[in-house]
């Protein structure tokens, strides 16, 4: 009998795909340095009930959901390989393997393997604050998963390292780089949608999962040394901003407005404003 796996026995990796829901052969799959890996599958069966009997009539097949929850941190070696698939420009879909193993991953026994296919980021959060490194949280949303008991045939497995730490990264708005945030982060929500038709062959699964309407917001700490957003949110102001990634790399919010603020202070300690933000976009992240 194999021992129970653990979190070191099991990584998270994905690759582009060319064709919705196909997973490409010999795929160069890539891995980011998770912290939380939560796969999902839900039959979605449909229950249903007969007067005059307490217990269920029958468990009938419903519309498969499936999806993964991924937190990770940034690796310096491709901070926005993953995260750029999170813009609906793309219109990409990923396949997603989550791999547990025994042993050393490049001569793995007892694998256990869930490849998921036409998976969509749905929601990510990107976030730092002092001494701290940029983290990542990711929801997808996917068409199927295939359960296994091996790697992928002909695939080649690259594991990004590294961090980007919070004194490798920046906030501008406009042009201009902020020089009293303490924290910040930003939402994108892209609103997938399951689409499933009727029919007999495979109804169970949907036809397509597709980027709808986006909303774009996320919140700026600062240390309380100026009175300009609240002046900015009574002016109603409209502004760009940007945030460095780790080397060259950024994300840009641009037509943004802050929402509200708040000035929480508790005693022996410093005060700080938090400013929170929507945004009409668009969103680059290059």
């Amino acid at each position: 009998m194999v021992e129970t796996y653990s979190s070191e026995q099991e990584r998270f990796y994905y690759v582009a795909e060319t064709e919705y829901g196909v997973t490409p052969t010999n795929p160069a799959m890539l891995s980011v340095p998770a912290e939380t890996i939560e796969p999902e599958i839900d039959a979605g069966n449909i229950k249903l009930r007969g007067m005059g009997y307490t217990d269920l009539q029958a468990i009938k097949k419903g519309l498969r959901k499936v999806g993964c929850k991924v937190n990770y941190f940034l690796p310096s070696a491709a901070s926005i390989e993953l995260l750029q698939w999170a813009k609906i420009d793309e219109n990409k879909s990923l396949s997603v393997q989550v791999v547990y193993w025994k042993g050393l991953f490049a001569s793995a026994t007892d694998i256990i393997s869930l490849l998921f296919k036409g998976m969509k980021i749905d929601k990510a959060t990107v976030e730092c604050e002092v001494e701290d490194v940029i983290r990542a949280s990711l929801e997808l949303q996917g068409k199927d998963v295939t359960v296994g008991t091996d790697k992928i045939s002909g695939a080649t497995y690259t594991d990004h390292t590294g961090a980007v730490a919070f004194n490798e990264t920046y906030v501008k708005k406009d042009t201009v780089a902020f020089d009293r945030v303490s924290a910040w982060k930003f939402n994108i929500e892209n609103n997938l949608k399951r689409v499933p038709v009727i029919t007999d062959t495979d109804g169970h699964l949907p036809k397509w999962v597709f980027f709808r309407f986006r909303n774009l917001s996320g919140e700026l700490t600062f240390e309380f040394e100026s009175k300009s957003e609240a002046d900015e949110v009574l002016a109603d102001t409209e502004f760009d901003l940007e945030f460095g990634l780790g080397s060259s790399k950024k994300a840009t919010i641009t037509d943004c407005k802050w929402d509200n603020i708040t000035v929480p202070s508790r005693i022996e300690d410093l005060i700080y404003l938090k400013a929170a933000f929507s945004a009409k976009g668009p969103l680059a992240i290059a």
